[in-house]
């Protein structure tokens, strides 16, 4: 049977309906933006979703990411301020903000950053010394990208970060910068070994001066505690030979001999009790000795016999007998009584 051409024409009615209507919608993915020409003319930008246009009137003009993206900076020599060679190369993130702007005010956008990023490390690392440059990196990483941050924003553009990846010196300067910190942590660590040294001779020294303050004032302490018992015993020796003397004069000269005895006899007795004395002579006369005890036995009768007589018929001491006659010789023996 054949096609009748009313069938034919609304076929191809239909198929050019699908057509448009194909052409007409367009799905923008998540995370991009397309931008929209009429005849060769920006009129405006499709966000993410389903989305309508004019067919054969309006086209897709550029498709661009809204995502962060990195760009990497390829290596480049840089001469520092000391005139330093060094190997730098880093990573830039950015960000499309604006996609016409993106799109239509600078061709490949890519390109443009990398470029102006390359031209402002040299700038910005060029106007250091080599030792900035290798400890001062957070600071040029924030003097690169706000210099590149302002240069990018006609473009539509946001520069996030920079960041200076690697900076390698050449090989001499690297041994050269190996010795100066060896010779400066050698520098350090005598200054420190001095300083201890110092400090333990300070405290040496003050230890001795405190040591001999203390043992002065040890001795000086012993001094006068010996000058103490010293005026003790000397005012102890005085009161007992005051009291002596008193009882001689109130009484008779036989309390002298008591004393005296009494001495003789602990001196006879330490000498006798003495370890290392297996012999002993006396050369004394025992008679004295006797003579002695007599008298320690005449005191004791003067003590507690009558005044002027004695209860026993005994004569009366010596001290109250009358006088002898000075004519009469004295007889011999010694200051405890005559010589047996």
């Amino acid at each position: 049977m054949p096609i009748s051409p009313f069938a034919i024409i609304v076929l191809a009615i239909l198929v050019l309906a699908i057509v448009v209507i194909f052409m007409g919608v367009k799905s923008v993915p998540q995370g991009r933006e397309w931008t929209v020409e009429r005849f060769g003319r920006y009129t405006r930008t499709l966000r993410p979703g389903l989305n309508l246009i004019v067919p054969f009137v309006d086209q897709i003009g550029a498709k661009l990411s809204m995502m962060e993206t990195v760009l990497e900076v390829p290596q480049q020599e840089i001469i520092t301020r000391d005139n330093a060679m060094v190997t730098v190369d880093g990573v830039i993130f950015y960000q499309v903000l604006d996609a016409a702007k993106a799109a239509y005010e600078v061709g490949s956008l890519e390109t443009a950053i990398i470029n102006l990023t390359m031209t402002n490390i040299r700038t910005v690392m060029g106007s250091m010394d080599l030792d900035e440059l290798l400890s001062n990196r957070d600071q040029i990483n924030v003097k690169l990208m706000k210099v590149v941050d302002d240069a990018t924003e006609p473009w539509g553009v946001k520069v996030t970060r920079i960041e200076i990846r690697d900076i390698t010196p050449p090989r001499d300067l690297v041994e050269s910068m190996g010795r100066q910190m060896k010779a400066e942590r050698d520098r350090r660590a005598t200054i420190l070994e001095a300083e201890g040294t110092r400090q333990a001779q300070i405290l040496r020294a003050e230890g001795l001066k405190q040591a001999a303050i203390l043992e002065a004032e040890g001795r000086r302490e012993a001094a006068f505690r010996d000058a103490e018992a010293r005026e003790r015993s000397a005012e102890a020796e005085a009161k007992a030979t005051g009291m002596v003397s008193e009882a001689i004069a109130n009484g008779s000269v036989q309390a002298l001999n008591y004393f005296v005895a009494t001495k003789y006899v602990d001196s006879l007795k330490a000498m006798a009790s003495a370890p290392n004395h297996k012999v002993l002579f006396l050369p004394l006369d025992a008679a004295n000795v006797i003579g002695a005890i007599g008298g320690i036995a005449e005191i004791a009768r003067e003590a507690f016999g009558p005044s002027g007589s004695r209860t026993d018929g005994n004569p009366p001491p010596a001290s109250r007998r009358p006088p002898a006659d000075p004519a009469a010789p004295a007889p011999e023996g010694g200051p405890w009584g005559p010589k047996a």
